[in-house]
This record gives C-alpha cells, structure tokens and sequence, in this order.
C-alpha cells in the first residue's frame, strides 16, 4: 500500500499554488534572482521516516532558519549564563533587521532578529577562536542537524555582503555598548556566510525534526545539543521566530517556526514532527506566503497546534481490575500511552481511591509507550508506599519502559515480563 502521506502533500502544494501574491527579496541580487514558482513542503518524523512533495532537494541559502541552530550551539557552547548575559529573550514586536536593543544595556531583545543572532554567531565555540574557526563551528554545527555536510554559496555571501551596510551598522553598535569585544566587521561577514549556508527543504525538515527529537538527530543517532537547550531555543521560536507576525502565528499555527528570506519555514512540534516548507515569494514581514498558507492548513488539518487540548489524563488508566480470587487475588492496575506528571497523577489518585484489599499488585506498564522523569518518581513512590501498606508489588514491564525501578526507603519491586494467569506473577525479575 503506498502512503497517503506524500499525495496529501502534494495535494497541499496544489491548492496553495495558484497563490501569486508577494515576490522573493528583492534587497539582496542573488535572492531576487530566485524563481517564484519553485515550491516544496516535507514532513520529517522524530524516527526518522522522511515525507515530501514538491521542490523538495532544490537548494538555497538558509539565511535566517540558521538563528536558532546556531542560538542552540551557542547556548551549548558558552553556557546560558554568558548567552543570556549577551543577548536577551523578549519578543521585538520588530522587522527582523530592526535596530532593537534593550535601553541602557545595548543587549539585543531576543536571538531571532539580525541584532541577537550577529551576537548569537560570535558567541559560537569556544572564546579563543577566531572568526574563520568560528565560522567552520557554525557550519559543521548546522551540518550535524542536518545530518550530512553542508556547504556556504560563495556567490551569495559575497552578494550578501556587499549590500550589508546596516548588518555593518548594527554590528558596530553593537561594538559601541561591548556587546561584541572584537572587529564588528568580521563578526558580521562571519554571520552572513553562516545565513549563505545552503540547504534544502528535505534537509530543513530533518533538522527541524532534530530538534522536534530533544536534540538527537532521527537519521544519524547523533546528540547535536542537550533538551535542555532545545527547551529554550524552542521557546524563543514561539515567541519570537516569526518577527512582528509571531502574534498572529502562535495563534492561528501554534508551532514553533522560523523563516527565511530565502523562502524557507520551519517548524519543530516537540516529540512529533519536523516541517519544512520552501517558496521564495515573500509577505511583508519577510515570511514565505505560500509556506504560511501550508502551515496554517498543516496546523488545523492535523491539530499540530500546541496548544491543542490533549486527552484526559485519566485514559491513562487503562483499567483497574482483579485477576484471581482468594489469597491469590492480584490488584491490577492497566496504564497505557505516554505517561506525564498529570498522568501520573491520575495513577496516584486511583490507588489511593481504591486502596487495595488484595496482598499483591500489579502495575502494568505492557501498554505504556513513554514515562517522563517526574511520572517515574511518582509510580515509584506509589510502589513505596504500597509496600510499607504490606502489599507485594509487581511491575510488569516487558520493555522495561521503567529503567532502574528502585522505590527507595522501605519500597520493593519485583519486576516481571507479564502476568501468567490468575495471582501467578511470570518471569520474575527482582
């Protein structure tokens, strides 16, 4: 059977082509070269599986979409204090080239518009380096996200370059508050080859899926960067990725997205997907028109939106039943899916509610695909405090969804692979 996944897509490109409205940048030559009608849309899984329709492996430059990459290495590289030291992270309200430095300090307001993410570039690899090592740091950094090489379009950096007279301005205001410590003009031409970079919509879904996966690579297996950095550079995408329309994106789309001038949008749903989308005719805030027309359908079509209301924490519990009769009686309490701290929760509340009768119970983890830090203390400390009730506790865990099940002081679990029949606990573990 072939998947219906790429003719929607395809379907997709179709129904917003006949779009003609805006046009490619037209600041910069060798973007106003671009032809209007190419147009691409991929879906990039956390596991890896890659979906696309379009002008998918066409290249371009990635221009603005490298900001939060290169945010992630620098986060990564230098630590949050000494990022946030530099570069703040309240939304602008602002066109992405606009002059937005915090009163007083000079900070620049967040690393998604051209003020923070020059800042962003030099704060790179590690204090010692200079500008051509650091370059080489942003690209081979932009490449693991990807997952192959990339490479810089010299004719666009030098293109980009000879018209970079405010990018030179901002960098030497930049210089004026000690924000930047070295030669504004190196920061800047540094930051302009990372935006030259070149990519294609298939490479922009992986590397949105990159960190849709906490950080890991789906394709290569590789850690880029930590969750915890995902965590903010996440969080900055949703505020702030989409300039002076990130109002109405976090609420019409509601995935943490950023664009390019080039024609390229990105958007990273936490634990899901990685989309990517290309087409160089521009709104006036500098995003893809066509490429906000797919997001906003992908957004409804499929309730990407994160703001979406999940399921009741209480489909949780599968179900709680007793398997046996008499002395071999076994409480058995079913859970199923990802388990969070509502999650968990609802687990909490349904062992207390029942206060058990039975000698022995069983939590059942057979059905359960995830269980996050927090839900992992929880169902330990359930079993803690089942055991000091007198009951003998089982976790039933066949792929050990639950690592190192250790209640703690005065806990017990006996772990097995499954429940052999009625109060008859098989495979035991210890």
């Amino acid at each position: 059977m072939r998947s219906p996944i790429p003719d929607y897509l395809t379907q997709a490109l179709a129904d917003v082509g006949a779009d003609t409205s805006g046009a490619p940048a037209g600041y910069i030559p060798e973007l106003a070269a671009a032809d209007p009608e190419l147009l691409a849309a991929v879906f990039a899984t956390v596991d890896g599986e890659v979906y696309g329709a379009g002008d998918l492996d066409v290249s371009f430059t990635i221009q603005s979409i490298s900001k939060p990459f290169a945010h992630a290495l620098a986060l990564a590289d230098r630590g949050f204090d000494a990022v946030l030291d530099k570069v703040g992270v309240e939304p602008s309200g602002e066109a992405f080239n606009e002059i937005s430095l915090e009163v007083g300090s000079g900070r620049p307001l967040n690393p998604m518009i051209n003020a923070g993410a020059i800042t962003t570039h030099w704060l790179t690899g590690s204090e010692e380096m200079d500008s051509s090592e650091r370059v080489e740091r942003v690209v081979s950094g932009l490449s693991a996200f990807a997952g192959h090489r990339l490479e810089v379009d010299e004719s666009v950096c030098a293109s980009e370059m000879e018209h970079a007279h405010r990018n030179l301005a901002i960098g030497h205001m930049l210089r004026s508050h000690e924000i930047l410590t070295e030669d504004p003009t190196a920061v800047v031409e540094g930051y302009i080859r990372q935006c030259a970079v070149l990519v294609s919509a298939r490479d922009l879904a992986l590397m949105a899926a990159t960190l849709a996966n906490g950080g890991v690579n789906p394709r290569t297996g590789e850690r880029v960067v930590s969750e915890r950095v995902v965590r903010q550079v996440l969080s900055v995408m949703s505020t702030c990725g989409m300039y002076d329309a990130a109002g109405d994106w976090a609420t019409q789309v509601g995935i943490p997205a950023k664009s390019g001038v080039a024609g390229g949008l990105i958007g990273a749903l936490p634990g899901q997907i990685g989309i990517a989308t290309f087409s160089p005719r521009l709104d006036p805030h500098g995003n893809s028109v066509r490429g906000v027309s797919l997001f906003e359908r992908f957004s409804s079509d499929m309730g990407l939106h994160l703001m979406e209301v999940p399921p009741a924490a209480r489909a949780v519990v599968r179900s709680n039943h007793v398997v046996g009769t008499g002395p071999d009686a076994v409480r058995v309490f079913q859970l199923q899916g990802g388990i969070r701290f509502a999650g968990a929760e609802r687990v909490v509340r349904e062992a207390v509610d029942t206060a058990p009768a039975e000698t022995t119970v069983a939590l059942d983890l057979t059905r359960v695909s995830s269980i996050d830090d927090v839900a992992r203390r929880m169902l330990l400390e359930i079993a803690r405090r089942l055991t000091l009730d007198g009951h003998d506790v089982y976790l039933v865990d066949p792929e050990s969804i639950l690592p190192d099940p250790d209640p703690g002081d005065g806990g017990r679990v006996i772990v097995v692979g499954e429940l052999d029949g009625p109060g008859d606990p098989a495979g035991q573990g210890g």
